[in-house]
């Protein structure tokens, strides 16, 4: 579904990304681990179309899209939960779910999806005429979530999902994400919670200083020793 390949990416004159390459199946999971400043987020930055690659290019679904403008990429089935959740604050709940749907236009399928939406996360229905900015950090997680999947996505990307939340809400954002995925939907996982991430992927890449240093299963990394020391705690 997606194929990165060697794309190196500056920030004035640092460089940022080196010769990443790495490619996502459709129905796997797939995480990126590493440390802060590791290159995780500009490589979802990158795929989305938010920040220029200097090389390489980014293929979605076989067909190369470094140089299409984001907001094309949302209609073609590409979607990312940012770091940070990013929510419009002064809107209603509901209304930052059907900012999620700009791209559709179909009525009784964004009506499904929002049905699902509240499947997956019962608090947004009973919070959908509240402000998003008077949320909890994990209420705005699950909102954030959401707002990605009324685009119905191919490929939904994930930057920090557990990031400020509380271990027994990482736990049901981590189910939440696995359920996403076994309904069909493919996922890109960035975050910083190694543990959880290598649970849950299928595959995994380790990022170090802007370069992929190892790859395998997910089960494979956790076992790891070096993944262990590094981002496991030993």
């Amino acid at each position: 579904m997606l194929k990165v390949n060697e794309i190196n990416l500056f920030y004035g004159s640092i460089h940022t990304l080196r010769d990443i390459s790495f490619q996502v199946c459709a129905g796997e999971i797939v995480s990126l681990i590493g440390a802060n400043g590791a290159g995780k987020s500009s490589i979802l930055n990158a795929i989305s179309g938010l920040v220029p690659i200097a090389s390489g290019d980014i293929l979605f679904q076989g067909q190369s899209i470094r140089k299409t403008p984001a907001f094309r990429l949302v209609s073609r089935g590409l979607a990312q939960v940012p770091e940070g959740r990013r929510v419009f604050a002064r809107m209603s709940v509901m209304e930052n779910l059907e900012m999620g749907a700009f791209t559709r236009q179909e009525a009784s399928g964004i009506r499904d999806d929002l049905e699902m939406v509240f499947d997956h996360f019962p608090r947004l229905k009973e919070r959908r005429k509240q402000a998003a900015g008077t949320l909890s950090g994990g209420e705005q997680q699950m909102l954030a979530m959401g707002r990605a999947l009324m685009s119905r996505p191919k490929l939904l990307m994930m930057d920090e999902p557990s990031m400020g939340l509380a271990p027994l809400l990482v736990s049901e954002i981590f189910d939440i994400i696995h359920q996403i995925n076994r309904e069909g939907t493919t996922i890109l996982l960035v975050e910083q919670n190694a543990q959880m991430a290598l649970s849950l992927a299928n595959r995994a890449y380790v990022l170090e200083t802007g370069k992929i240093v190892k790859e395998g299963l997910g089960s494979t990394l956790l076992a790891d020793e070096d993944v262990r020391k590094a981002y496991l705690g030993g």
